[in-house]
């Protein structure tokens, strides 16, 4: 395919011929058959329409798709809402078979400098593509460039793309997905459609796991389901990597077995309920000598300290035995241990610190 852009300019100009050849070269190359593939891929929406939750992009986007034209994109919001999955639909349903050809696709994994930006970016934008597909079919004339988690290239590389997003605006599209809109710089934002990708909800969430549960013959128990949920908080990649991991936890006995609550919080790395209890009774008796044996004894079990501080700060929260003085000093103390384990700080020593300030609130009381 590089060779045919190479000898003509064009995408999508290549003979059937040589396609079919190409088609033929790589199945042999492959060896046929393919491994399983991870359930995220394996059910990922193959159209615009089977787009879950996001109402509002996939119908602006229906209404471009029925005209064959395409505004810039920039989609924002948190991990595993589906934004990179809608993009890659979109080109499926604008340009068919042929959708690979019609895209560059750029993640963080990928050198992404000013460097890349004015020589594979822009190179790629300034290749001319047919309207019309190897079968004869029409297409858009236009190709696609998806630059995912755009948030982390540097300001001079985004500075480098504005120039090449207005001399190329009529042959290529841009699509930037991004977590954080803020760390793009206004000049983009400005030249782009922006939509907002909102945490699923659990109805969602729910019923495309249930879905897979199905296809795939697992089972998975109700206490099982409501922590896949609360443990994924809105993310549908992550409930399903999760899923697919209980799955392999249960699978090669006599029959399938339930997947249970206690299965999800081993592989998701939550700290359990129990745990959780333990520490905060054993908090609320104001003894140190208990609570440092308890926390040698939670060090050792390697859940991870950040969960915990999450898990902490949820349920202090939600506590309505605490006064709104107490839950402002505990909640005080998480953030500064939080900023401090994500300089580097010793994760003993701060959850001795977060401890203690927890138990000294506690014996004061409101």
């Amino acid at each position: 395919m590089m060779e045919a852009f190479l000898k003509t300019g064009k995408l999508g100009q290549s003979s059937g011929a040589s396609a079919a050849g190409s088609k033929k070269t790589s199945q042999s190359q492959g060896g046929g058959k393919r491994g399983p593939a991870p359930w995220v891929e394996k059910y990922r929406p193959r159209t615009v329409e089977d787009v879950a939750y996001q109402d509002e992009v996939v119908s602006v986007l229906k209404k471009s798709l029925s005209g064959a034209d395409l505004p810039n994109l920039l989609f924002y919001g948190p991990p595993g809402t589906g934004k990179t999955s809608t993009i890659l639909a979109a080109a499926r349903d604008l340009f068919g078979d042929m959708y690979r050809e019609r895209i560059l696709e750029l993640n963080a994994s990928d050198e992404r400098g000013i460097s890349v930006i004015r020589d594979k970016v822009k190179r790629f934008a300034q290749l001319s593509a047919s309207g019309r597909r190897p079968d004869g079919r029409p297409c858009p004339p236009f190709k696609v460039i998806i630059l995912d988690e755009a948030d982390s290239m540097t300001k001079d590389a985004q500075s480098a793309l504005r120039r090449t997003m207005e001399k190329e605006g009529r042959s290529t599209k841009f699509c930037l997905i991004c977590n954080y809109v803020s760390r793009i710089i206004e000049p983009l934002t400005s030249r782009c459609a922006k939509f907002r990708f909102k945490p699923l909800a659990n109805t969602i969430l729910q019923g495309r796991l249930e879905m897979i549960a199905a296809k795939e013959g697992i089972k998975v128990s109700e206490a099982g389901m409501g922590a896949l949920l609360t443990t994924s908080e809105g993310d549908l990649r992550m409930a399903i990597t999760t899923l697919q991991s209980c799955a392999r936890l249960k699978s090669g006995g006599d029959g399938p077995e339930a997947i249970t609550e206690t299965d999800v919080s081993e592989l998701s790395g939550v700290v359990s309920k129990e745990w959780l209890d333990r520490i905060m009774s054993t908090l609320q008796n104001n003894s140190y000598f208990d609570m440092e044996n308890l926390l040698q004894e939670f060090m050792c079990e390697g859940y991870s300290i950040s969960q915990l501080i999450h898990q902490i700060h949820v349920q202090v929260v939600q506590d309505d035995h605490l006064s709104d003085g107490q839950k402002s000093q505990i909640c005080e103390a998480l953030a500064v241990s939080e900023s401090r384990l994500l300089d580097g700080a010793n994760e003993y020593l701060q959850l001795v610190d977060i401890s203690s300030t927890m138990m000294s609130t506690f014996a004061k009381g409101a």
